[in-house]
C-alpha cells in the first residue's frame, strides 16, 4: 500500500503503471455509469471544452470536472494528432490527467491518460447500445484505431445478445490486423467489413470512432440507413451524412453545453438536430431512450470529463492498493 502525504507528494502513473493495473472493463462500466447518472442528475461541474488548435486536424482539449457526490476533482489535458501513427510512429492521442483532493485543493495524482482516454469513450458506447438496443445482433465499428479495439472488446464482452462483430476502417490491413489480434479473446465472432455502405446496412447498432474535422465527411451516406437503428458516433459530424441525425426520431447528446460549443466552432455548418437528451438521463431513467422499435437513434458522445475522474479514480485507488507508481515531491 503506497502512502503518499497529502499537500507534500502525489503519485505518477505512466502508461505501463496504467495499463499494467489491469482494471476490469467491468470496473470501468461501473465507474462510467455512475458518472453519467451523476451528469444525468445535474449533480456535476464541468464547463465546456476548451481547447487550441495548431493545425487544422488536431485539436487539444482541457477537460475539468468535479463530482460532488463522488468526491472527484481534478482535468484532464489531451490531444489529438491523426497524423502521429503514419508520420511519426507516435500514438493519434496523448494526454495527462490530475487527480486533486476535494478538501485540500492538493494534487494527489498525475497519470498518463491515453489508456484511460481509450477505455472510457467505449464503455458510454456500450452501456446506451445497451439501454437503447438491447437485442442487437450486429454491431458494426467503424475505425480500427486504439478506441475501435476497445469498442470491439467492450462490445463483444458486454453486449451479450451479439451474433457478430463487423469492423471496417479506411485501411483494411488494419482492420483485418485488429481482427486477428483479439477474434481469439472474445466468444463473439467478429469479421472485416467490405465497405461502409455494407456495413451500415446489415448492422442494428454501429459506432464510429475515426477523426474530427469541421466539414461534415459523409463517408455513411442518409440514404444506407433504416428505421430502427441506433447510432452512437464518437467522431461528431464527421463520419455520418448530416442528414441523418437530422431525421432522427431521437437525438441523443453526452453534454448539450458540450455539443452547443462544438456547433458554435462550427463543427455542425448545416446547424444542430434538435436534442432530445443528454446520455446520463437516459440511463438515469430520467428521459426516455428509445420508444419504438421503428425509431432511427442517434446517440453522440464527445467525451466527458466526468467520466475521466471516475475511471481515474479507479486507477488511482487500484495504483495506491498495489503500490505502483512513483512517489514525486510536490
Amino acid at each position: 500500500m503506497t502512502e503518499i502525504v497529502k499537500g507534500q507528494q502525489l503519485l505518477y502513473l505512466s502508461k505501463a503503471d496504467v495499463v499494467g493495473l489491469g482494471v476490469s472493463r467491468q470496473t470501468i462500466l461501473d465507474k462510467v455509469l455512475q458518472a453519467l447518472v451523476e451528469h444525468g442528475n445535474k449533480r456535476y461541474e464541468m464547463p465546456a471544452k476548451i481547447g487550441v488548435h495548431p493545425y487544422e486536424d488536431v485539436f487539444f482539449h482541457a477537460m475539468p470536472a468535479y463530482l460532488p457526490e463522488m468526491n472527484l476533482v481534478g482535468a484532464k489535458w489531451i490531444e489529438c494528432y491523426p497524423r502521429n501513427p503514419r508520420e511519426f510512429g507516435l500514438p493519434q492521442t496523448t494526454g495527462l490527467l490530475c487527480l486533486n483532493d476535494v478538501e485540500t485543493g492538493v494534487p494527489t495524482c498525475v497519470m498518463d491518460s491515453s489508456w484511460l482516454t481509450a477505455v472510457r469513450t467505449p464503455a458510454v458506447t456500450v452501456l446506451m447500445a445497451k439501454k437503447l438496443h438491447p437485442d442487437a445482433k450486429k454491431f458494426g465499428m467503424f475505425g480500427a484505431g486504439v478506441q475501435g479495439r476497445e469498442h470491439v472488446l467492450f462490445a463483444a464482452e458486454y453486449l451479450d445478445q451479439l451474433d457478430e462483430i463487423v469492423v471496417y476502417d479506411r485501411f483494411p490491413e488494419v482492420a483485418e490486423k485488429m481482427v486477428a489480434q483479439i477474434q481469439g479473446s472474445v466468444d463473439t465472432p467478429i469479421r472485416v467489413g467490405n465497405s461502409v455502405e455494407e456495413v451500415v446496412k446489415e448492422c442494428e447498432v454501429l459506432s464510429s470512432a475515426t477523426f474530427i474535422v469541421r466539414e461534415p465527411q459523409s463517408f455513411a451516406k442518409d440514404e444506407w440507413v433504416s428505421a430502427g437503428q441506433t447510432i452512437i458516433p464518437c467522431d461528431l459530424n464527421t463520419f455520418w451524412a448530416p442528414e441523418i441525425s437530422h431525421r432522427a426520431d431521437a437525438y441523443i447528446v453526452d453534454s448539450t453545453d458540450e455539443h452547443d460549443l462544438f456547433v458554435e466552432m462550427g463543427y455542425y455548418p448545416a446547424g444542430s438536430p434538435t436534442i432530445t437528451a443528454e446520455t446520463g438521463e437516459v440511463l438515469a431513467g430520467l428521459k426516455p431512450g428509445r420508444v419504438g422499435s421503428d425509431q432511427l437513434i442517434v446517440n453522440s458522445n464527445i467525451g466527458m470529463a466526468v467520466c475521466d475522474m471516475a475511471v481515474a479514480s479507479a486507477i488511482h485507488d487500484a495504483a495506491l492498493t498495489r503500490g505502483v507508481g512513483v512517489t514525486l515531491e510536490l
